[in-house]
């Protein structure tokens, strides 16, 4: 295969694992928050921040991912 041929599969690669692992990473973010918040509702004001800077770092991840494709 020549290089031509492998950069848009080196971006495929890129962005699929760039993208799963920060999806995973939500989603059991997002679902262990719901699970507290589920067992002890008081807690959810404390809860629901650090949730979410969890999230907006975990998305970050992917970002990188994408400008990492970006520049390929």
């Amino acid at each position: 295969m020549t290089p031509e041929t492998m950069i848009p599969l080196a971006k495929a690669i890129v962005m699929s694992v760039g993208a799963f692992a920060p999806a995973l990473g939500v989603g059991l973010i997002g679902s262990k928050a719901m699970e507290a918040i589920g067992r002890n509702p008081e807690a959810a004001g404390k809860i629901f921040v650090p949730m979410l800077l969890g999230m907006a770092f975990a998305e970050a991840i992917a970002i990188y991912a994408l400008v990492v494709a970006f520049t390929l």
